[in-house]
């Protein structure tokens, strides 16, 4: 009776055991040739949010988490004093713009004396000519009209320097403004506030980092493969993204680079075994549909890259795409 019982037991666990291997071979099917799997994890371009000028932050307008478009203010300096500066160089503007209508002016004045001086001259001349004014006369009026010249030269060289005291008075209400622009920071494109680095009130130096931006359209997947998987890629090549909080869903993605070295090199390669450890860093690049789900998207977020070494091999039914219902159809449930 016991060697039977023993028996049973035996033929149970065996039977337990061949269920159990069915089950897993059943949920996590095997790879078909031409498709290689690696392990890797969500990651995102990070744009720094920084200050051009050295100053005290006035305020901060944004919290970690938050969602900020292209252009949306995130942090303001304290700029009374490049305020102040602009009301100055504006001042300047208009005293040279005055100066540059009085040069306009006095040049106008000295051309009509330098007409008026030449008619006259024109006149002395032809009544020398013809014996009815004097030398002395004649010489007065062309001394008369060398003055009239010497004025109106002097009046277009004053003119010529109001004009570039003007534009240099511009150029200083353009350099200002641009300082009082660049008190305002804005975020430079779509993303999502990572981190906030500066309370308001801190005085902060010259390219200090205010809020660190996830730039929502750029995520990205690193995988490592194997040299023989990472030669057969081709750049824009499909991919698939299976995240481990979320394998019920299954998210395209494109090969976009692939590096040019090993990432890990043995000390020697001069074996085919040898040369099979060389790993070849892989980046997939998430599509632009990520949009649908920026609220759901988490840098570190590890996963499985899927990447297919045979362009005609077709993706297994486990890993056709299937992604997860938009935030607003969530919403209507």
């Amino acid at each position: 009776m016991r060697a039977w019982k023993a028996g049973f037991i035996l033929l149970g666990a065996v039977l337990l055991g061949g269920l159990a291997f069915a089950w897993w071979e059943w949920a996590h099917p095997g790879l078909p040739d031409g498709i290689a799997a690696a392990n890797g994890r969500l990651e995102a371009e990070q744009v720094q949010v920084a200050t051009k000028f050295a100053g005290r932050v006035d305020s901060v307008l944004v919290e970690e988490g938050d969602i900020v478009k292209a252009g949306t203010v995130v942090a303001r300096m304290d700029a009374r004093d490049v305020r102040a500066q602009f009301q100055e160089a504006e001042a300047q503007q208009l005293g040279a713009e005055n100066q540059e209508g009085e040069a306009e002016a006095a040049l106008a004045a000295r051309q009509a004396d330098r007409v008026l001086a030449g008619q006259e001259l024109v006149r002395i001349q032809r009544l020398h000519k013809n014996g009815y004014a004097s030398t002395q006369l004649l010489d007065q009026a062309l001394a008369k009209m060398d003055a009239a010249e010497a004025g109106f030269k002097a009046a277009q060289a004053t003119l010529r320097q109001t004009i570039a005291g003007v534009d240099a008075a511009r150029a200083t209400v353009d350099r200002v403004q641009s300082m009082l622009d660049d008190s305002t920071l804005v975020a430079p494109r779509d993303g999502r506030v990572q981190y906030k680095l500066i309370q308001s009130g801190e005085v902060v130096g010259a390219g200090t980092a205010v809020v660190t931006l996830l730039d929502l359209t750029d995520i990205y997947m690193t995988i490592f493969l194997p040299a023989h998987d990472a030669g057969a890629l081709e750049i824009g090549g499909e991919a698939r993204i299976v995240l481990d909080p979320i394998p019920q869903f299954v998210i395209p993605a494109k090969v976009t680079f692939v590096a040019a070295d090993a990432q890990f090199t043995p000390k020697t390669v001069e074996t085919d075994e040898e040369r099979e450890k060389l790993m070849f860093r892989v980046k997939l690049m998430l599509p632009e549909l990520l949009k649908t789900y920026e609220t759901r998207v988490k840098t570190g977020v590890r996963g499985i890259g899927y990447v297919r070494t045979k362009r005609d091999v077709a993706w297994p039914e486990n890993l056709k795409v299937k992604l997860p219902p938009a935030a607003s159809d969530d919403a209507g449930r």
